[in-house]
């Protein structure tokens, strides 16, 4: 009776709700496209209309129709979707970089993460949703219209998250928090926080920083070389290359996500 119960109710979450982000996915061109689902709502396409009544109360992986009786699959987003379709003011980390991070700074529940940059909010949904409801997630930035931007994103993605706090305040003149367990850099000048790192982070903690150039990322490198006590200094970038399996058809896809950032970690180690 109790496993009834769970499943039950698992089958009413995987149920499309009004508020709920839903993914309409072409299956003929591959498009997809990201919505919020209103009572009344539609979803306009060359290829006809959607009401959004249509899709309350549905499960994902179901098929809708337009007028036209074009044929969509419906889904809700990964973060991976939202990521590419949210909004922003500024260049973002690639998602494929996102799974870099986490594990190369190995992020998990019950952390606390120092994120400078906050930018529109991409590495903070990351964040926040890996360090889990026991963790907690500080990100600063000297601009705080990026940070209503990320605040819109991180809400409409993952809803209320009370264990994410946001500052403005320049991370390079150091910052309150101490003893944290990472420090996530995604701002031009990491080397110019090395202070910061020596007073706030903890000993075998972990620093990443993200960085479009070389030179950057060589600059930050000979800075925690010189500054000393850190360790395991690594720098790396992800490349994808997707195939394209039908039918015959068995080749590298034509166009590739190739650089995006290099990726700078290393670990604090105690001195003496």
């Amino acid at each position: 009776m109790e496993r009834e119960i769970i499943e039950n109710k698992h089958c009413k979450e995987r149920k499309f709700k009004d508020g709920d982000l839903v993914i309409f996915y072409d299956p003929i061109k591959g498009n997809a496209y990201l919505q919020k689902l209103v009572k009344n709502g539609k979803f306009m396409t060359h290829w006809g209309i959607i009401e959004h009544n249509q899709v309350l109360h549905r499960e994902e992986g179901e098929v809708v129709f337009t007028h036209t009786e074009k044929k969509f699959f419906i889904f809700h987003p990964t973060l991976n979707e939202f990521i590419k379709k949210m909004a922003r003011k500024s260049a973002i980390m690639h998602p494929k970089d996102l799974g870099i991070v986490l594990l190369w700074a190995d992020i998990h529940p019950g952390l606390r993460v120092v994120e400078a940059g906050s930018g529109s909010g991409a590495l903070l949904l990351a964040l926040a949703r890996a360090v889990g409801e026991k963790g907690e997630v500080i990100s600063y930035d000297v601009r705080e219209d990026l940070q209503e931007i990320a605040k819109q994103n991180v809400r409409k993605f993952l809803g209320e998250v009370p264990n994410l706090k946001f500052k403005v305040k320049d991370i390079y003149r150091g910052i309150e928090e101490v003893d944290v367990d990472r420090i996530i850099f995604d701002l031009p000048c990491p080397w110019e926080a090395i202070n910061t790192l020596k007073e706030s982070l903890r000993p075998g903690g972990i620093v990443l920083a993200y960085l479009p150039t070389i030179i950057q990322s060589e600059k930050f490198v000979k800075a925690l070389q010189e500054t000393g006590g850190f360790f395991l200094i690594e720098t790396l970038e992800s490349i994808i290359r997707p195939w394209n399996i039908e039918g015959l058809s068995v080749r590298p896809c034509h166009r590739m996500i190739g650089h995006t950032g290099f990726i700078t970690v290393a670990r604090k180690i105690k001195k003496g």
